[in-house]
């Protein structure tokens, strides 16, 4: 029979979205607010990533959590020079037990485990184009002095007390569990041992003096948070299941280890006989980013979304905004919560042998056709599955042959001889469906066309907000599919440049065809960014035209000059995206630390 939980205490007990312009059309677009409040006071953004544990090697799980803080990030930049002030963190949890216990089993001191294990994470991230704006390791002395003074500010507000902590503490997860929590596994001769109900890796009972945070005070402020807030933890799943956490009580929490059991950390100030949560320890790697606790951290902290696994929730949902309101801080701004990825329909394990090597995927499918991968299969509320063949069906379908394939055939010397941006003929296109004459040659499919692209930004900025990138993705390669069928209607492949019939409707077609590849790459910017820099090019927009402020889609269909009509297309760069090889796919397992 299990042994249920006891607190003794010993000492004190009491205790944004993009709006349209109408003015201008379906085109014009004005920067809101991403993971920011709506006002001007608010231009700044703060993205952070969960700092990877560094007791493996980084797998496909990492550089998702990675990806979607990076493509979040940079669409924030896009929106234009008001919203230009990001910052963007990652990095690497460096202190605990399990590191403790992994430096010993792998025959190294923790400090070589460490920069071992921080360098190939941080040598994935740069490969994968992660632009972050800071690599935070928390055995920096910077996070040393952030963490001991944030200790300092809890302490002073009469939220820590010492306390004898008997309980169960999972190693793996560095977390102390409730008897409710706690479950028996099968062992290999029949017997049981205890584990974890949510993990499955095994727990042991504890019993020592700690440091007690009065987390019980918490329960009905954070209610109050998530009830008048309730875009703030996303999807909105998530956010109920925090609420549903919240509805039990909500025990004091142990904040700190005997040293003399965990001496991989930092000390408590005052007390060398105690080591620092190890979770306390690491939230508070946010903090010490954008340099606290000096006053300008303050300027930081109101715009903070945290991309985190739905592993960890329970630390960034409860734990985290419980210190923060215990240290006279608001709670982060939103914190974007994605699933888990499996391989071939199984979780990812060592012993399994099925962990996926992301830099062996990045090599293989490139980069960009990875980060395209993760981010338009990922879905944030549930798992997602990883095979070879769905990479390169999906790569080569909407990559290659859809986008690539519409840029080809719209810049081909065969059909676009000038190599330019051709003219838009508002005779053969009018402004207004339904109207008849010789000259008009627009269909009404041509027309949906039109309305689909000019709201593609709003639908994505929307899809960004709501912390669905999958289905901004998804809503771009619709439009790339009714763009190809635009061009497949009218076979501009059939229209002779010297014949005053046709020469005005096939440069429309083509500039029609040009204007919504501008807007495709635009777009796909925050995912693709060397892929979408190539499309671009090759369309000839330069730096300063590539913002969705200055994403004006097709204007002369609405009576306005087009800065591209006549200019000419950019260098030959190639295929935009060559076709992969689907009888060279295998699964590629993880090299070990």
């Amino acid at each position: 029979m299990l042994r249920t939980s006891v607190l003794r205490l010993v000492g004190r007990t009491g205790a944004s979205r993009l709006s349209v312009l109408e003015d201008f059309g379906p085109r014009y677009y004005s920067s809101g607010s991403l993971g920011a409040r709506d006002d001007a006071r608010d231009a700044r953004a703060y993205f952070t990533t969960p700092i990877f544990y560094v007791n493996a090697a980084p797998h496909i799980g990492h550089l998702y959590s990675a990806l979607l803080a990076d493509a979040l990030c940079r669409h924030r930049r896009l929106r234009g020079p008001s919203t230009a002030a990001t910052r963007f963190s990652t990095g690497t949890d460096e202190h605990g037990l399990k590191i403790q216990q992994a430096a010993a089993t792998a025959g190294l001191t923790p400090t070589e485990l460490c920069d071992r294990v921080s360098e190939h994470f941080q040598q994935l991230f740069q490969e994968a184009g992660i632009s972050c704006t800071d690599f935070i390791r928390t055995t920096e002395a910077r996070h040393r002095v952030a963490v001991q003074h944030f200790w300092g500010v809890l302490k002073s507000r009469g939220l820590l007390y010492k306390g004898v902590y008997e309980g169960w503490y999972c190693a793996s997860d560095e977390c102390f569990l409730p008897e409710a929590k706690v479950t028996r596994q099968p062992g290999p001769l029949g017997d049981s041992f205890p584990v974890s109900l949510e993990s499955g890796h095994p727990v042991s009972w504890t019993k020592e003096e700690n440091y007690i945070f009065r987390l019980s005070q918490f329960r009905e402020p954070l209610q109050r948070w998530l009830r008048s807030n309730p875009q703030a933890i996303t999807p909105e799943p998530f956010h109920h299941v925090v609420l549903q956490w919240l509805d039990e009580e909500l025990p004091d929490l142990s904040v700190s280890r005997r040293s003399s059991h965990l001496h991989w950390g930092i000390p408590v100030p005052g007390d060398d006989s105690q080591t620092i949560y190890v979770w306390l320890d690491a939230l508070v790697n946010y903090l010490t980013v954008i340099g606290y606790p000096n006053a300008e951290f303050k300027s930081w902290w109101p715009a903070t979304s945290h991309i985190i696994g739905k592993d960890i929730l329970k630390f960034h949902a409860i734990y985290w905004p419980a210190f923060l309101l215990g240290a006279g801080m608001s709670p982060p701004q939103r914190i974007y919560v994605h699933s888990h990825w499996t391989v071939c329909g199984q979780k990812m394990s060592k012993s399994l042998g099925n962990v996926v090597d992301p830099r062996t995927c990045l090599n293989r499918y490139t980069v960009d056709g990875f980060r395209y991968f993760l981010l338009r299969q990922g879905v944030p509320n549930w798992d997602c599955d990883y095979y070879d063949e769905k990479v390169v069906k999906l790569l080569n379908s909407e990559l290659a042959d859809a986008l690539g394939g519409l840029l080809n055939r719209c810049t081909a010397k065969r059909i676009n001889p000038s190599e330019t941006y051709p003219a838009f003929c508002t005779t053969c296109f009018p402004s207004e469906p339904g109207l008849v004459g010789p000259s008009v040659r627009a269909q009404a499919e041509d027309y949906v066309l039109v309305s689909s692209v000019a709201t593609l930004p709003k639908q994505v900025a929307d899809h960004y907000d709501n912390f669905q990138i999958y289905k901004a993705l998804e809503a771009v390669s619709s439009c790339v599919r009714q763009t190809n069928g635009f061009v497949q209607r009218h076979a501009p492949w059939k229209l002779n440049w010297e014949s005053p019939v046709d020469a005005p409707w096939l440069g429309t077609v083509l500039h029609v065809a040009l204007e919504c590849l501008r807007v495709f790459g635009t777009l796909l910017q925050p995912v693709t960014p060397s892929l979408a820099d190539k499309l671009l090019s090759r369309l000839g927009v330069s730096a300063s035209e590539r913002n969705l402020g200055e994403l004006y889609f097709l204007p002369r269909f609405y009576g306005h000059p087009c800065p591209f009509e006549g200019r000419r297309l950019g260098p030959e760069t190639g295929l935009l995206f060559p076709r992969l090889d689907q009888s060279r796919t295998w699964l590629v397992k993880a090299h070990r630390t």
